[in-house]
């Protein structure tokens, strides 16, 4: 059985979690949720490729490099695009293209926001998304590819 692969993609101003607005985004930082999630991964044998970008077109690059461009491609995208959610149509089809299952998810509830944030342009392509929940819906995403891989083998 080969090791899984999962890529944990966060867009722009993730870097700044934990310092940026903590009464919507919390206090963790984005190193504290990519460190937890990668012991989380580790144990259930998955591997973790992290990445964030303030910049759509790393985050096109980055998934071409772990898809189509790769010869060993990972099986699964947890993805937070942020601002990206509401505007990027490069990033959508980059994920298309990739064509293997992710998962958006969202630290604060985008649905009790300003009415812009209310639009998606993955969450129909997605396999769930998960928003509101805080750092907690990284994890439950990457639950989710550990019972996906063991019953998809």
């Amino acid at each position: 059985m080969s090791t899984k692969k999962i890529a944990l993609i966060n867009g722009p101003n993730l870097h700044l979690l934990g310092k940026r607005e903590p009464h919507i985004y919390g206090a963790t930082t984005l190193q504290d949720i990519e460190v937890h999630l990668s012991n989380l991964a580790s144990q259930a044998g998955i591997e973790l490729i992290c990445f964030q970008s303030n910049h759509e077109g790393a985050i096109v690059d980055f998934v071409s490099d772990i898809g189509l461009l790769s010869d060993t491609p990972v099986d699964g995208v947890i993805i937070n695009p942020a601002a990206f959610t509401h505007t990027s149509v490069a990033i959508r089809d980059a994920l298309s293209a990739l064509n293997k299952p992710f998962i958006e998810v969202h630290l604060s509830n985008v649905h009790a926001r300003e009415p812009f944030r209310t639009h998606s342009y993955f969450s129909d392509k997605a396999v769930g998304v998960i928003c509101g929940l805080g750092d907690m819906g990284y994890e439950m995403a990457l639950g989710w590819f550990v019972k996906y891989f063991s019953t998809h083998e």
